[in-house]
């Protein structure tokens, strides 16, 4: 058997097995489902009538797919050190599985979960009256992408569940760096009517850019009162995204395999 079978078979063990546990507390999937549909529903009908309306709603929904993947991080970071606390990676260990099994299987049924969220997400979407204007190619495209990052953001999570010394350290940090990560961006306002540094922050946030390339791959218009920026990761989104997603899943990849090293040697 080859080194990435072996990984491939590990990994996809560890994936069943994380999933099987959702059964045993559907609150965690409960909860990754509530909190688009929150989002939604407040953003859309507490912001959506002073600014822009329909269309508002429409320009929301690259914000809220944006958001909930990224916030979908947190459940990787929190079940990764709930098996660290309670002993379960020290099982793992002493068996003959490959080091980043863990992780990988880890990030990948929680990319499950992020199909999940992403559903139902739409589905409020096109209640509130968000459609879908562009081609079925860019849609898919548009999901896809939106998937990469998911899948980059659950290494970030991953590794700050490494690092945490318990499931309550795990919930803060988890959170913590979430909501300036989500909302310095063009998720639910324009980046051209934030002060600096504030807006050159947003500009360059990969958040922003995946809000930016899902509008556009979806077609979803901008309301006239919100000026767009210019800068290059605006007139690149797609790509600047799929960028981010890629180095960041090398880095934090990285990073958590030496930090599961070093956690599963003491």
């Amino acid at each position: 058997m080859t080194t990435l079978t072996r990984v491939a078979r590990d990994s996809g063990s560890l994936a069943w097995r994380n999933l099987l546990t959702i059964r045993r507390t559907p609150g965690s999937i409960f909860a990754s489902i509530l909190q688009p549909i929150m989002f939604v529903l407040l953003l859309g009908y507490v912001f959506g009538g002073s600014l822009g309306g329909d269309t508002y709603r429409e320009f929301i929904m690259g914000g809220i797919f944006a958001q909930t993947v990224t916030f979908n991080a947190s459940f990787t970071t929190i079940g990764l050190a709930n098996d660290l606390q309670k002993g379960i990676v020290d099982r793992f260990r002493s068996l003959p599985m490959s080091r980043v099994a863990v992780m990988l299987g880890r990030t990948t049924s929680d990319l499950t979960t992020s199909v999940v969220s992403l559903f139902v997400t739409s589905l409020c979407g096109l209640a509130i009256g968000w459609r879908i204007r562009g081609s079925i190619l860019d849609a898919v495209l548009a999901y896809l992408l939106i998937l990469l990052f998911a899948f980059a953001m659950s290494w970030v999570g991953a590794f700050i569940g490494l690092v945490s010394r318990s499931v309550e350290v795990a919930q803060s940090l988890g959170l913590i760096w979430l909501f300036p990560a989500t909302f310095i961006s063009s998720g639910f306002v324009s980046v051209a009517a934030m002060p600096e540094p504030l807006a050159t922050i947003a500009e360059w946030n990969p958040i922003t850019s995946l809000a930016n390339a899902t509008r556009s791959l979806f077609a979803n218009p901008t309301p006239a009162a919100l000026p767009q920026p210019h800068a290059w990761p605006a007139q690149h989104a797609a790509l600047y995204t799929a960028l981010w997603a890629a180095g960041l899943i090398a880095l934090f990849m990285a990073l958590s395999v030496n930090r599961y090293r070093r956690v599963t040697s003491r």
